[in-house]
């Protein structure tokens, strides 16, 4: 042990604790969709890393003291792939923002373990959702506590600068700056689908009339030919057809 506390470089910090991302299908549909949701929100920013079931080990040479977030941000650290987040190899920089999705399988004791890890190691804004209930609840950091938000229906995240929708009886909605809401993959697929079979429609309607613009042209021509044919012949009998 002393050796270890003297070579903390020597130690090993595991990257899996051998468990699923989720316990069930419900748990991580929503995590899913909450970590594309915030990698698409900030595609375009290199500085903040989006991260979902990552290890994150506050402290050096202390492999004991780590925490898995369901979805976390980080501001202010590159947009790269990592086998695990070591604090202190981010500028010291914690994740500012962590959100968690319960399961049937979350103890009390657990979450309440989680809250006091966020609590002391720097998280600025923390949210709990269980979405068998639709139950939202978020704590925003004063000084070294998080203290909780009475209102979060419309809470809007001082760092994520999306805005919560809860009613209670239907599934949270996450709705960006722009108005668009984070959309799960088979709502994205969906949502493709219907655009593609509109776009096929509006394909066929274009082609079907440039069909018909080609066949009313076809037959002008027709008759265009028709009446110079016709002219032709009034004149081989002595007619001028500008005269008729």
């Amino acid at each position: 042990m002393l050796g270890q506390i003297r070579n903390p470089e020597h130690l090993i910090y595991p990257e899996s604790d051998g468990k699923p991302m989720g316990e069930n299908t419900l748990q991580v549909k929503w995590i899913v969709a909450l970590f594309n949701g915030l990698q698409g929100l900030f595609r375009d920013r290199d500085d903040v890393f989006v991260a979902a079931d990552l290890f994150w080990y506050p402290k050096q040479g202390d492999p004991t003291t780590v925490t898995a977030p369901d979805v976390m941000v980080v501001f202010g650290r590159p947009r790269s792939d990592r086998p695990s987040y070591k604090q202190w190899e981010e500028e010291n920089i914690p994740p500012q923002v962590v959100i968690e999705i319960l399961s049937p399988g979350n103890r009390s004791k657990e979450m309440e373990e989680k809250f006091k890890f966020y609590r002391r190691y720097g998280v600025k804004e923390y949210y709990l959702y269980d979405p068998e209930t639709h139950e939202l609840c978020v704590w925003l950091r004063s000084g070294r506590k998080l203290a909780p938000v009475a209102e979060v229906n419309g809470w809007v995240s001082p760092n994520l600068k999306v805005r919560f929708e809860v009613s209670g009886t239907e599934p949270w909605k996450i709705i960006r700056p722009d108005g668009a809401a984070f959309r799960t993959y088979l709502e994205l697929l969906a949502d493709n689908e219907s655009e593609r079979n509109r776009a096929n429609e509006a394909s066929q309607r274009a082609n079907e009339a440039s069909q018909r613009a080609n066949e009313a042209s076809q037959r002008a021509n027709e008759a265009s030919q028709r009446a110079a044919l016709l002219a032709a012949r009034l004149r081989e009998l002595g007619v001028d057809p500008d005269m008729v």
